[in-house]
């Protein structure tokens, strides 16, 4: 009986790690779902909003964007989650609520700081009507769009699933 009391405290310690492992990959299923294309119904398999809001209430995300540039939300993470394989750094969503001009490219992109193969996440491009940015480079993209956002030095790649992304 006297072993049985450290193994209780010890399963007692690490089921909340257990569980935040499961989140996290409950989380990466939703945005991963997001970005798959169903080729049956020409359409992404489910939308966004829901994916992002899992984010939001798992604290990952702010609520608010970092910022909004014409139809895209540009959303920092604030603490590191995984995705593919790599550390999920900023998730990009454009889409309409109002008319603003033209051009909206509907779809949702991962940012990733990349730690090793890129491998699940071009594969996944691949199946999945995306496009894969392995050496993506936010200081262009983010600093010279005058965001007023950015990443801190490393090696970023993006994996972008968008309207237009089927295309090509």
């Amino acid at each position: 009986m006297k072993r049985l009391v450290p193994l209780a405290w010890l399963a007692c310690a690490l089921l909340p790690l257990a569980a935040f492992a499961a989140d996290d990959a409950a989380l990466e299923k939703g945005l991963t779902d997001a970005m798959r294309y169903d080729r049956a119904k020409g359409e992404r398999a489910a939308p966004s909003g829901p994916a992002l809001q899992a984010y939001i209430q798992a604290g990952y995300l702010e609520l608010k964007p970092s910022v909004r540039a014409d139809y895209t939300d540009y959303r920092l993470l604030k603490k590191p989650a995984p995705f593919m394989g790599q550390t999920l750094v900023m998730v990009e969503e454009e889409y309409m609520t109002q008319y603003i001009g033209c051009c909206v490219d509907e779809g949702v992109s991962a940012v990733v700081r990349v730690a090793g193969s890129t491998a699940a996440m071009e594969t996944f491009a691949k199946a999945n009507a995306c496009s894969f940015e392995p050496k993506y480079d936010p200081a262009e993209a983010l600093t010279a769009n005058r965001l007023g956002i950015g990443l801190p030095p490393g090696k970023y790649a993006k994996l972008s699933c968008h309207e237009r992304d089927v295309d090509r």
